[in-house]
């Protein structure tokens, strides 16, 4: 039976969600504090600036959520807040490669059978559609 495309991406959101939440869940880890580990990585940032690159991860309410899952990467030690900046622990660094080890092999496990070129135009068309979507939703 044929099936719409938003039929499969509500599908494949489900399903990418479960097995991430699974994957995380061996480290003691949720989803959003991966997210939070994962951007500190790259270096110190604010609250804000780590808001900033979770938006598009985070559900309208998620702001508290957020907020609650750095307080306690803090508590755990696994990130420090100092002179208003949040960074990693050496403890969050070494959970930041385990976890990244085992956040890539399930993506390989994900996109098994996709060439790149495939796994491109697939984004590259579903980014289009969702700029079209919001262009029409804010008109």
């Amino acid at each position: 039976m044929n099936r719409p495309i938003g039929y499969w991406i509500k599908r494949l959101d489900a399903s990418l969600e479960a097995q991430l939440d699974s994957t995380l869940a061996r480290l003691r880890l949720t989803r959003r504090q991966w997210q939070v580990i994962n951007a500190l990585h790259s270096g110190p940032a604010t609250v804000a600036e780590v808001g900033n690159v979770l938006r598009p991860f985070i559900a309208a309410d998620g702001g508290d959520a957020q907020e609650r899952d750095m307080a306690a990467l803090v508590r755990k030690r696994l990130v420090l807040l100092l002179d208003g900046r949040l960074a990693l622990t050496e403890a969050g660094s070494a959970l930041h490669s385990e976890a990244s080890g085992l956040v890539e092999a399930t993506r390989r496990e994900l996109t098994a059978g996709i060439g790149a070129d495939e796994y491109a135009i697939a984004c590259s068309v579903l980014e289009r559609m969702t700029r079209n979507a919001e262009r029409h939703a804010a008109t």
